[in-house]
């Protein structure tokens, strides 16, 4: 099965060739992929490389944590991305982005404010969870609003931290 995966208005083609075996862009490797928590913490070796990452679906699509860094993925099989393109659909900028906590934690700082004027990759909110500082970054442009949290608060996974419109 193919998949086409966005980020960051980059396309990756994957294709699953079996249970341990992917082919990213043609390039083939060679994978174990396991659920190491009830977290939805998962263990990825990829070609004797070892990653971590909390990986979970939410409205805008699969948020994935790896490196203290957060990524929105768009992920379609081929018949859903040719009915998406059929239909000229896509994501779409003109619909408020809610960030929510992709993990339980503690706000250590909120370097942005209600009204401030973003640009995509800018960075919302560090938080600290599993003695490890996230940077949660904005998915696109758009203007912050609805600011719901400040350093210092703990907060649960999939909380609404603030809102881009």
């Amino acid at each position: 099965m193919k998949y086409v995966t966005t980020t960051d208005n980059r396309e990756l083609v994957i294709e699953i060739l079996d249970e341990h075996h992917i082919s990213v862009d043609g390039v083939s490797y060679v994978i174990d992929f396991e659920s190491v928590s009830e977290q939805t913490v998962y263990s990825l070796l990829a070609n004797n490389k070892s990653y971590e990452a909390l990986v979970y679906e939410s409205d805008e699509g699969w948020q994935v944590l790896l490196h203290g860094s957060q990524y929105v993925l768009l992920v379609e099989d081929e018949r859903e991305r040719r009915l998406r393109a059929s239909l000229g659909g896509g994501p779409s900028e003109n619909v408020d982005f809610h960030l929510k906590a992709p993990m339980p934690g503690l706000i250590v700082s909120v370097p942005v404010n209600d009204g401030q004027s973003i640009e995509k990759g800018d960075v919302l909110v560090i938080l600290e969870s599993m003695k490890m500082q996230n940077e949660l970054k904005s998915p696109r442009p758009g203007k912050v609003s609805r600011v719901r949290i400040k350093p210092g608060d703990s907060v649960e996974q999939r909380d609404t931290l603030l809102s881009v419109i």
